[in-house]
């Protein structure tokens, strides 16, 4: 009975002796192909006690580098299948939801971010959990392996434990792409950042394998990795160096995105997505450094003998001098290329900080870095703030020291806005032109919101509501900034006490509104011809010159202050330039009854003048139009009864010039006669605008050509001879073609272009022969006509001499010879 028992007991031990060991064959199953799924291997004691993650043994290099080698999922983890089909997630990715594939690393990076600002919250109620040495650095690293084509971003943030991965990582396959694209077409409420991981699986533009690894302070390290194949997997990793605690994600680029394995693009675009983030984000970068080193012999030797076979006898002071030389070490130069961890983001987030405690010395720098401006000009004005409501954001706005070169040419073009985007300090976009209307296109600055509606791509605002409300506030800032400007500016003050006080402590801000106006004047006109929300804020910005302002600029307050007693009507007039303005007949009369006119000599001022109507309760006159009134004049009646004979005969004398009418002047002193246009229809000056535009077509343009009247001095000797003939003779030929040129004189005088110049300089030339006392019929006198056939004959003849001289110069007596006889 004992022998019975004794051996199928021996038998059971060597057949367990017999049996393979089963860590090696779950690491054999981990090496091969096979698709058969395994418990996961168990960590090894030793990879845990290595002190912060920062050295490695063999075993790790040897199972790090096939780690990174292969391209296919572990057969040994735990795989999960996606329930979205892959053709529609990577539509939604690719097509629908991205524009721009360089926006991958700026939502890794955010993501990182949001790593570290969580686990630097648990910290300040336990900083154990930041462990020790280098676990306590809050960073983001950037490693590039241009051989393997692989780009990884590390960062030291609270990690992932697998649950975390499995449920963060496989968020479309929990949500369902359906139920996605479903939310995606109905608008509804597309605030879905996080909610569908979609930032994560921007990796799939530009990678076509993606390993995360990720430690938890609460869990093993657990490797995620996936192609995007409709399948995902995650075990515990025993292939990769420990982290410590953080997320390291490897991307595997595709082979046209090779671009990005620069290094200079991926500086490039962690200072446009990434510059402000709170934590340094650094990258191995290669660096080329000289370095000396000991010259080789044959080298020395070379230079030696060289220097031997050129060197000359000297006195005894050279000999020492050369004798210590040689004992110094004979060097070279090399170059080298070393690696380092470079600093990508020093300039910090200053809108995050209380106004009060930023220097202006910092909100310069700020300036250059985010205008990359390298000059050493400071911005005129900043404006540094926080909105509260229902759309919370931070901004700072600035006015730049200079224009732009091309800041009108494509005004109405350019989608492109200097005001940049970010959510969370993470830029979004600079082409919200919606953010801030286009005449303030020429400011710098940036908004950050924490709680602004983006859609799922963080690309498009959603909510109109919203924008107008960013937008509202933005506008009331800026225009605030800028009307700063012209306060703090002692040239802006009329109170000379005040400009004494403002000048000991405000010299650098002397002059500073009007270089702003001279570089940036015509967007606040812009301005006023599309916000008429802010016209009035806009209007009190206006500057310009008058007839008071000793050639310095004005403002509107100003004249309004200076303005005559009784005086209802602000007057302007528009032209090409001042110089030109000032010998205006227009002004003859304003001038001498002590009224100050405004000179508006921009294009654009005629556009402006047809949305400014008024301004604190003031209507605008333009005083080359019909309407001006001067006050009441007790003559007026008489002086329309006595010259009402030659207005009439005056109108219908210019019937064929489309004269609308014929009146007494009360604008004019010296000059005889000016035409003037409607009220409502262009000026001469918009006229001649209207006519020089390129596309322009003058058959529909007839209609706001304003009728046109021919004013008179009733006391000018001209007209008053005028009258007189008129009375005498109204059919004398000669006074009617003298009334037609004295009215195209007129017309050229007040602007207009003529439509018939040459009628124009006959009737002028008619005019001198007369006052010459030549006969009208004089003819011109014929000239002679010349030969033609002896001027040919002579010409040829020369010909032929030049020739006979050309062969004839072999020696200079027949040189000598041909010259005489020519």
């Amino acid at each position: 009975m004992r022998k019975w028992t004794i051996a199928p007991v021996l038998f059971l031990l060597c057949l367990l002796f017999l049996l393979p060991d089963p860590g090696r064959r779950i690491h054999a199953n981990a090496e091969g192909e096979s698709d058969e799924v395994a418990n996961p291997p168990k960590v090894e004691e030793k990879l845990g006690a290595v002190p912060d993650g920062l050295s490695t043994d063999s075993d790790v290099v040897k199972r790090e580098a096939e780690s990174m080698s292969r391209k296919t999922l572990r057969s040994n983890a735990e795989k999960f299948e996606f329930q979205a089909e892959v053709s529609r997630l990577m539509d939604i990715i690719i097509n629908s939801l991205y524009s721009n594939k360089d926006i991958f690393l700026r939502e890794i990076i955010s993501n990182a971010s949001d790593a570290l600002d969580k686990i630097r919250f648990l910290s300040l109620t336990d900083k154990e959990v930041l462990g020790e040495g280098d676990n306590t650095k809050l960073e983001i690293l950037i490693k590039l392996d241009k051989e393997n084509k692989i780009l990884s971003i590390r960062d030291r943030g609270i990690g992932m434990t697998k649950e975390d991965l499995i449920k963060n990582l496989g968020t479309i396959a929990k949500s369902g792409t359906s139920a996605f694209v479903e939310k995606m077409q109905t608008s509804g409420d597309l605030n879905l950042i996080g909610q569908f991981g979609v930032g994560f699986y921007s990796v799939y533009l530009v990678a076509d394998y993606v390993e995360v690894i990720s430690k938890h302070n609460d869990d093993k390290q657990y490797l995620w990795e996936s192609k995007a194949d409709g399948s995902f997997a995650v075990s515990e990793d025993v292939w990769n160096e420990p982290l410590g605690r953080g997320t390291e994600i490897r991307l595997h680029l595709r082979e046209e995105a090779g671009e990005y394995l620069d290094e200079y693009k991926l500086k490039e675009l962690v200072k446009k997505y990434s510059e402000f983030i709170n934590f340094p984000i650094y990258l191995w970068a290669s660096k080329e450094v000289e370095k000396e080193v000991p010259a080789d012999d044959d080298e020395s030797s070379d230079e030696e003998a060289a220097s031997e076979s050129t060197s000359s006898e000297g006195d005894s002071e050279e000999e020492k001098e050369d004798e210590e030389a040689e004992e110094k070490p004979k060097t070279k130069k090399i170059t080298e290329t070393t690696y380092e961890w470079e600093l990508l983001n020093d300039v910090k987030a200053i809108w995050l900080r209380n106004p009060k405690e930023v220097t202006e010395e910092e909100y310069s720098k700020f300036y250059h870095s985010l205008a990359k401006d390298f000059g050493d000009e400071k911005p005129m004005a900043w404006s540094h703030f926080t909105a509260e409501g229902d759309v919370e954001f931070k901004a700072v706005l600035f006015v730049p020291p200079k224009a732009p070169h091309d800041l009108y040419e494509s005004y109405y073009n350019s989608n492109k806005s200097n005001l940049k985007l970010y959510v969370r300090r993470v830029f979004i976009s600079d082409e919200f032109d919606e953010l801030l209307p286009k005449y303030l296109n020429f400011l710098m600055g940036l908004v950050d919101s924490d709680t602004l509606p983006l859609n799922v791509s963080r690309e498009m605002l959603q909510q109109h509501s919203s924008l107008k409300t960013i937008k509202k506030k933005l506008i009331r800032k800026a225009l605030d900034m800028i009307r700063k400007i012209a306060d703090e500016d002692p040239d802006e003050s009329d109170d000379k006490d005040q400009e004494v006080e403002n000048s000991e402590g405000n010299d650098g801000k002397k002059g500073q509104y009007t270089k702003f106006w001279n570089e940036f004047g015509k967007s606040i006109k812009l301005g006023i011809i599309e916000d008429a929300a802010n016209r009035n804020r806009l209007a009190k910005l206006l500057r310009f010159e008058t007839t008071k302002s000793d050639g310095k600029l004005t403002s509107l307050d100003r004249y309004i202050s200076r303005m005559k007693p009784g005086q209802k009507d602000i007057f302007y007039i528009t032209g090409t330039s001042k110089e030109q303005l000032e010998k205006s007949p227009f002004l003859e009369r304003l001038t001498k009854k002590n009224y100050e006119v405004i000179f508006f000599t921009d294009p654009v001022d005629e556009y402006l003048m047809q949305y400014l109507m008024d301004y604190e309760d003031k209507k605008f006159q333009n005083v080359s139009k019909e309407g001006l009134k001067l006050g009441k004049d007790s003559k007026d009646k008489e002086l329309k009864e006595s010259f009402k004979e030659l207005t009439k005969w005056w109108k219908s004398a210019l019937a064929s010039d489309n004269v609308d009418d014929v009146k007494i002047s009360n604008r004019l002193a010296d000059t005889p006669c000016v035409v003037v246009t409607s009220k409502y229809g262009w000026s001469a000056n918009m006229e001649r605008i209207m006519k020089s535009q390129t596309l322009t077509d003058t058959g529909k343009q007839a209609y706001m050509r304003g009728k046109r009247v021919l004013e008179i001095n009733p006391r000018h000797p001209i007209i008053k001879e005028f009258l007189e003939r008129v009375v005498k003779d109204p059919e004398d030929e000669s006074v009617k073609q003298t009334a037609v040129l004295m009215y195209q004189t007129a017309l050229m005088e007040s602007g207009f272009m003529l439509d018939d110049p040459k009628d124009f300089a006959s009737r002028i030339y008619s005019s001198v022969k007369t006052s010459l006392n030549i006969s009208p019929d004089a003819a011109v006198e014929e000239e002679d006509e010349a030969e033609e056939p002896e001027a040919e004959t002579e010409t040829k003849g020369n010909d032929s001499r030049i020739e006979t001289q050309s062969e004839d110069s072999e020696t200079e007596a027949e040189f000598k010879d041909a010259k005489d006889e020519l």
